[in-house]
């Protein structure tokens, strides 16, 4: 026990030390909006306020209509992730159960995808919207992003591991496709199809770019756009900024908090899998 205690206390130092490196930003932001302007950009700067100030809070909601950038972003995000996991689940399926000419070349292509970094696709993905009228729409905000290589790769390797026994039990007995589909590789799958839900949910909440170049006006603005535009109304009010920063945040960090164990299993599952 003595000899590793050197080492276990060293270990843990390091884990402390990554910790207060990871949470200070974190730390700074919230104590910030809750500070007044002169303390916020007090030189030698100040950490903790004298007296929180929660109506920064309240100003930031009057300044910048949050409600309505938070409901964007649960529409962009909630309908997103489920068309990403329909059409991820079919591809999946399609690719694990039936046999047809170029199945082996149109998976490929599906895998090749994944060595396309997403920034290329953007100027042809926005002059396709711009043709079809989709630009400061929520269907041109939503649509081309749904198809993941990834995702469908991830799904098929756990659509495999069920034996093949069992489709064809099913099918002997009558079991259409669609309903094995539903009965029997969903549930078995569950987990994964959570963890890829939950991952394009947080792809989709913050993305940034791609809102940026089609949303146009407020009715379309999703909450880092919504920040974005916020940061230049409130200009060089730093404590509002870090009150929009961190009412822009929460929601992803409860979601996290919510869904953690999920997705670290998920991945975990689907890295040993793979």
């Amino acid at each position: 026990f003595a000899h590793h205690c050197p080492e276990e206390f060293f270990i843990a130092g390091i884990k402390i030390i990554g910790a207060f490196v990871m949470m200070f930003p974190f730390v700074w932001m919230l104590a910030t909006s809750l500070k007044t302007l002169p303390e916020s950009v007090a030189i030698p700067p100040i950490l903790l306020p004298d007296t929180p100030q929660w109506s920064n809070y309240a100003e930031a909601l009057r300044t910048a209509p949050f409600g309505l950038y938070f409901r964007n972003s649960i529409l962009v995000a909630g309908l997103g992730t489920l068309l990403t996991l329909i059409l991820t689940v079919l591809a999946a399926y399609a690719f694990t159960i039936y046999e047809f000419r170029g199945k082996t070349v149109f998976f490929f292509l599906c895998l090749a995808t994944m060595m396309v970094p997403s920034e290329l696709l953007i100027i042809q993905n926005f002059i396709t919207i711009s043709r079809l009228h989709w630009v400061n729409t929520f269907q041109g905000m939503i649509i081309p992003t749904l198809a993941s290589g990834f995702y469908i790769y991830m799904m098929r390797e756990y659509f495999m591991q069920v034996p093949s026994v069992l489709y064809r039990a099913a099918k002997v007995d009558g079991c259409g496709d669609l309903r094995y589909l539903l009965r029997v590789m969903i549930p078995m799958n569950k987990n994964a199809i959570a963890t890829i839900g939950i991952l394009t949910f947080i792809s989709q909440w913050n993305s940034f770019i791609w809102p940026l170049m089609v949303s146009k006006d407020d009715a379309h603005r999703v909450m880092a756009i919504g920040l974005l535009h916020f940061r230049d109304a409130v200009s060089s009010q730093v404590n509002l900024q870090m009150a929009g920063a961190t009412i822009v945040l929460l929601p992803m960090l409860l979601f996290y908090l919510a869904f953690h164990k999920q997705i670290i299993e998920g991945v975990s599952r689907g890295g040993i899998k793979g």
